[in-house]
Parts: C-alpha cells; sequence; structure tokens
C-alpha cells in the first residue's frame, strides 16, 4: 500500500508517540503500533488501536491530567 499523503512511500510496521491536546491538557502515548510511510513518515492507526488511544487518552483528561506520558500496553 502507498501513503496517501506522499503518494510514493511504502508503508512500513512501527511503533510511534500519539499526543493529544485538549483544553490546555497534553497526553503523550508513547509505543503505539502503527503503519508508517518510509518517506513522509505520516502514520495509520488501526481502529482498534485508535480506540484504545482514544480511551487512554479520554481517562487520563477526565483524571485531571495537565501533562501525563503513557504507554500503550496492547493485550
Amino acid at each position: 500500500m502507498n501513503c496517501v499523503i506522499c503518494k510514493t512511500g511504502a508503508m512500513r510496521d512501527g511503533q510511534v508517540t500519539v499526543t493529544l491536546e485538549k483544553k490546555g491538557s497534553i497526553i503523550l502515548i508513547k509505543e503505539v503500533p502503527a503503519h508508517i510511510c518510509d518517506v513522509c513518515e505520516h502514520y495509520y492507526l488501526d481502529q482498534e488501536i485508535a480506540k484504545e488511544v482514544l480511551n487512554r487518552g479520554n481517562q487520563a483528561f477526565i483524571n485531571g491530567a495537565e501533562l501525563e506520558v503513557l504507554k500503550l500496553k496492547v493485550a
């Protein structure tokens, strides 16, 4: 599959850090499995991974985090 952003890069499996911001809070989620373009480094998350990232981010916001760094541990 070619990257839909740069149109030339091939996608490879890897890990990224996802940054979420909401109302002045910043949540970093590290070691997130992703498909990464080998040219422009744009990444895509699978649907289940994206749901887990959003759930973890929302929970951190609910808990009142101003700045939090998490590692995603997928079972």
